[in-house]
């Protein structure tokens, strides 16, 4: 069938009800680079505490994420309940358990796999990007018929694309909390642009907070801490860091992917600063965390084209006098494949070559 486990059947079928008509006809409406910003409008309510308002980053796309994270829930939940006959599940308890999971103290390692949190490492293991394809172009073919429509070109190339593209940002990347979504306040001056792509990423704990966040609100909050410590306290423009790890399963946008940060003196413009939340001396974060810093985030600025294949992996102490990003953290980069021993770029040029 192309796609994973027993639940292959099921799942399939289930793609034509949730998403293969709306990815169809978003990726005819939208072409080239225009179908890259278009796929997946993000957006912010008003407030944090009490939410009224939603507002869309950017022009309405045809596609908002919101509109997508419903088209893939449905298909994950549609699967599991298709696959629960001997033992139906109560459709009220499978939702709030998909909805409002907590994370305990170990953040993820303990979690149920159907959670959405997780929502896009589940979808993966069950879309094949080939199916996927052929499931657009059939669901295209249904909707011409019933408006009576005769496409002017042949629309495979064009889904093809767009299958690609959905995929690189809705699987391939790890969930990234926007500014807004957490409640950034402002840059402060001008951001100076970095040039892609960079080599290197640098790893931090944050000290203090001290604890892991297994929450978004224990996760926005500490940001809004950190920016404000780093714009009040240190005089920066902004939170010095590009992304942060929290142990709730998500990535926090801090400068982002084209803004030079603050995080790693005298290297800022060479690589991403990536901090994981928790003060790393004596214990690790949560493997699923680790996961996010190790593979799913690189992964996603190497297949962007922000971050070169061959990069190096650094803690924060090879570079500046400092104890970061904690012993027991530092050790473990130092088992991670990217991770070069010496803070000489020379050298760490040679060993990219011989290894990745």
């Amino acid at each position: 069938s192309g796609l994973l486990g027993k639940s292959g059947a099921r799942s399939s079928g289930l793609h034509a009800l949730t998403l293969t008509q709306m990815l169809g006809r978003a990726f005819l409406g939208l072409r080239g680079p225009a179908l890259t910003r278009g796929l997946g409008t993000k957006g912010c309510w008003n407030n944090l505490v009490s939410p009224k308002v939603f507002t869309l980053s950017r022009t309405p796309s045809f596609m908002t994420d919101a509109l997508i994270n419903g088209g893939m829930d449905g298909t994950i939940l549609g699967n599991e309940l298709s696959g629960t006959t001997e033992h139906p599940l109560k459709l009220s308890s499978l939702l709030t358990g998909y909805y409002r999971y907590h994370a305990g103290p170990e953040g993820l390692n303990t979690a149920a796999p159907l959670i959405s949190v997780l929502r896009r490492d589940n979808f993966k293991a069950l879309v094949s990007p080939s199916v996927l394809q052929e499931q657009v172009l059939d669901s295209l073919r249904v909707y011409w018929t019933l408006r009576g429509d005769v496409p002017v070109e042949d629309p495979a190339p064009v889904v093809k694309q767009g299958v690609e593209i959905f995929m690189q940002t809705h699987t391939a990347c790890p969930t990234i909390i926007s500014r807004c979504e957490w409640g950034a306040a402002p840059y402060r001056g001008t951001p100076t642009q970095l040039t892609l792509p960079l080599s290197y990423m640098y790893i931090h704990h944050t000290y203090e907070p001290g604890e892991p966040c297994v929450s978004f609100e224990q996760c926005a909050a500490a940001m809004r801490s950190m920016q404000r410590y780093h714009q009040e306290s240190n005089g920066w423009d902004d939170i010095g860091y590009s992304f942060v790890a929290g142990s709730d399963g998500y990535i926090y946008e801090g400068r982002g992917w084209y803004w030079q940060g603050a995080h790693t003196g005298g290297y800022n413009s060479k690589g991403y600063g990536v901090a994981i939340i928790g003060d790393f001396t004596v214990r690790l974060p949560s493997q699923h965390t680790l996961n996010l810093v190790k593979d799913e985030l690189p992964a996603c600025a190497v297949s962007g084209g922000r971050l070169v294949p061959t990069y190096i992996v650094h803690g924060h102490r090879q570079m500046v006098a400092t104890e970061c990003p904690g012993n027991a953290l530092y050790e473990e980069i130092g088992t991670w494949p990217h991770f070069c021993v010496s803070a000489n770029d020379s050298i760490c040029a040679i060993y990219a070559t011989l290894h990745f």
